[in-house]
């Protein structure tokens, strides 16, 4: 009893550390939501990018090797290049695509289940689940590293858990009237910042210039 009540404290405090700033980058993405970016990209991606934290982090409970930091650092470029695209974009796309036309025949079930994990606004957020994440790896491997089986099986539910309870928050707080204000009125203008801010912090912290050789 001693060693669940260790794992679900360890899980939860491991998360909370490690993830509370992905609230406000969750709610500026679900304050973004339009008629291509859909809720449940968002929620999708931040499972993939967290699923993907939690297998590079996995080799330290089996007594492997990860990737060297400075080269986790290097998926920092991914939100530096959505940053800088949304910075080029047209004010007017977000209009353009309510008013596209869009195939009213109903997908098959199948399809649309694929239709939402192969999407590019699903793997945008996974990316930047992913890039805000590499510094959870370093967290996360001696958490693993020190687990039994069936405490990991524990801190794994509590993750996964807990990665939707803060979407859910994130999603409550943009339904928030003077929080979706805000956020509405200025998420479009200082979104392609935070993601650009985040991009270089995550890529200067992780010491991926080091990799720059110059002659």
């Amino acid at each position: 009893m001693s060693g669940l009540l260790t794992a679900i404290s360890t899980g939860t405090v491991a998360f909370g550390a490690t993830n509370i700033d992905d609230l406000v980058i969750l709610t500026l993405f679900f304050s973004q939501v339009n008629a291509k970016f859909r809720s449940h990209h968002i929620v999708l991606g931040q499972y993939a990018g967290f699923t993907a934290l939690v297998l590079a982090s996995l080799p330290g409970f089996f007594g492997g090797l990860i990737f060297p930091r400075p080269w986790i650092g290097l998926f920092g470029i991914v939100p530096i290049i959505m940053g800088i695209k949304s910075l080029l974009s047209s004010p007017t796309d977000d209009h353009e695509d309510e008013e596209t036309t869009v195939d009213t025949s109903p997908p098959s079930m199948l399809g649309k289940m694929l239709g939402n994990w192969f999407n590019l606004q699903t793997y945008s957020v996974a990316a930047v689940t992913f890039a805000n994440g590499t510094d959870n790896i370093s967290i996360y491997v001696p958490i693993f590293a020190s687990s039994s089986g069936q405490g990991l099986l524990v801190i794994l539910g509590i993750f996964f858990a807990l990665v939707g309870v803060l979407c859910y928050m994130a999603y409550r707080l943009t339904h928030q009237q003077a929080i979706a204000q805000i956020f509405t009125q200025y998420g479009n203008r200082f979104m392609p910042y935070v993601l650009i801010g985040l991009g270089t912090f995550i890529f200067l912290d992780s010491h991926s210039l080091s990799l720059i050789h110059l002659p």
